[in-house]
């Protein structure tokens, strides 16, 4: 059985030709009716500022607007708007009313009509700027104003104001302030420090949705204030990694840490034992040490597990974040203020800039540690011996300097004294750049008042001539100093063997000058 099916044949729109007139808009970021149009106009620069910004040949700089919401102020910040173009259709709608006759009922008609096509618009969607009104009675905004208005007269008559120290004045409490002056205890004042604000305030333009939300594994936890008793809320994430420190203290401080804090306490099932009985037995035998130095003592991985753990070293020691101790790990319980013997570990701190050359057998893109080149000490010792440490000890400070009253700056050395101890610990670094290690008669000359003791004879043959210097003051190129170092282990291990030669034939009366 056969069904017609009813014919449906949707309705097309009629078409329409569009207008030939080309129209430009502006998208006023305010309320406008037709009587507050010229003052719209007269805000974003005026009749002719439009026309040239809305030009097919404008140049970028013209197509800029600004829209002044207050006018004829030299101190309120413009909005910045700009020209884009468009394909908009401008498009007027006319609602005619007329009267139903049964009802008594109002309908509508609605006629469309295009009046043109919108090739450019202007926009402005950029935040407005912070505001400030400055008074305008001072000198300097009455000399902003004469400048705008070119008055010639007003700008010869400017003279600098004399500064007073009225910086806070009172304020009136009228009616033009919104505080009760019944709720106020003191007087109101206002600031009086004759600011004026600058071209800009923000650099932000445009909105951001920063979308703020709690973290997911964040938990409504209730604190209580140990002061007032008071509780409130608190948002605390649970999942979050917790690190510890070694207890620090200021040199100021009159105790100091004697056990660990609870939080590391708790956390000493996380460290392996036998590390921390070896980090202890070490504190226990040196009570003062460096990070580095302490980390010498262990292997990599050992000090990578000492450094990941976060837990070991407050177990065992703290820190001064002053004075002569800074930075070092003290052991608990154990003051340096306190004992004499505690001035050997002092830090000291030398700001000596090494720049090296590019290229150079010390640069850091030379990546084979074989071909470095070996200073006299690493001839004589492994690398192994001198990893186990990097403190530098000299015996000659040890006993030639006794411990003076102790001093935040100094600590138990007097002013002098530390300034002795810095010039031979200088002349031992720069000896060992120079290819030599410094001897005892050298630094006890050093040590004498004034360090101006006599040279010996190797510090007096050391002449730099090798070009200009590019390291430390004194020092060679990398180049340079290697060749040094090189030459002078050659000619000490020929020293030593000649000497070795010398005994062994019973022959001590000649040296190699007198020898024929």
């Amino acid at each position: 059985m056969d069904t017609e099916q009813p014919s449906s044949s949707p309705t097309e729109a009629p078409e329409r030709p569009l207008p030939a007139t080309h129209l430009y808009s502006v998208e006023y970021p305010g309320y406008v009716q037709p009587s507050s149009v010229p003052l719209a106009v007269r805000n974003l620069g005026g009749t002719a500022k439009l026309e040239n910004a809305f030009k097919r040949t404008a140049a970028r700089s013209e197509a800029l607007l600004e829209l002044n919401l207050r006018y004829g102020n030299p101190y309120a910040h413009p909005i910045p708007g700009d020209v884009v173009g468009t394909s908009n259709i401008l498009i007027k709608v006319t609602k005619r009313k007329r009267r139903r006759v049964d009802d008594d009922g109002v309908i509508g008609d609605y006629i469309a009509e295009p009046l043109g096509v919108v090739l450019k618009t202007a926009r402005f969607r950029t935040m407005a700027d912070y505001q400030f009104q400055p008074d305008m009675s001072d000198p300097i905004a009455r000399l902003r104003l004469a400048m705008d208005r070119m008055d010639v007269d007003a700008i010869r008559q400017y003279t600098i104001p004399e500064e007073k120290e009225d910086y806070v004045i009172s304020s009136p409490t009228g009616d033009d302030t919104n505080i009760d002056p019944g709720l106020m205890k003191q007087p109101a004042t206002r600031s009086n420090l004759r600011l004026f604000p600058p071209p800009i305030f923000s650099r932000q333009g445009i909105p951001q949705n920063y979308n703020f939300k709690p973290n997911s594994a964040s938990m409504a936890t209730t604190v209580v204030n140990e002061e007032t008793g008071e509780e409130r809320k608190r948002l605390i994430n649970k999942g979050r990694w917790k690190g510890y420190g070694p207890a620090t203290v200021t040199f100021g401080d009159l105790n100091i840490p004697e056990n660990p804090i609870q939080a590391v306490q708790l956390a000493r099932n996380q460290v392996k034992h036998e590390l921390l009985e070896r980090v202890t037995q070490l504190v226990q035998d040196r009570p003062v040490w460096t990070r580095a130095a302490l980390y010498n003592q262990f292997s990599p991985a050992e000090v990578r597990e000492i450094h990941n753990s976060k837990v070991l070293l407050p177990l065992v020691c703290y820190t001064f974040q002053d004075g002569p101790w800074r930075d070092t790990l003290i052991r608990l319980k154990y003051d340096p203020r306190k004992n004499p013997e505690a001035r050997f570990y002092q830090r000291i701190y030398f700001a000596m800039q090494i720049i090296q050359c590019q290229g150079s057998p010390l640069s850091p893109g030379d990546k084979k540690e074989d071909q470095r080149p070996r200073t006299s000490l690493e001839m004589i010792e492994s690398e192994e011996d001198l990893r186990e440490t990097c403190d530098v000890g000299v015996e000659v400070l040890t006993h030639k300097l006794p411990p003076h009253p102790l001093q935040e700056r100094d600590g138990w050395y007097s002013a002098h004294a530390f300034e002795r101890i810095k010039i031979v610990l200088r002349h031992k670094f720069f000896s060992l750049l120079q290819g030599y290690v410094a001897t005892q008669e050298e630094c006890e000359a050093l040590l004498e008042e004034g360090g101006a003791g006599k040279r010996t004879q190797t510090t007096r043959v050391k002449k730099l001539k090798y070009g200009k210097h590019n390291m430390a003051k004194g020092a060679l190129r990398p180049e340079d100093a290697a060749a040094a170092r090189l030459q002078a282990a050659l000619e000490r291990n020929a020293r030593n063997l000649q000497a070795s030669r010398r005994e062994k034939l019973g022959d001590h009366s000649l040296t190699p000058e007198s020898r024929p």
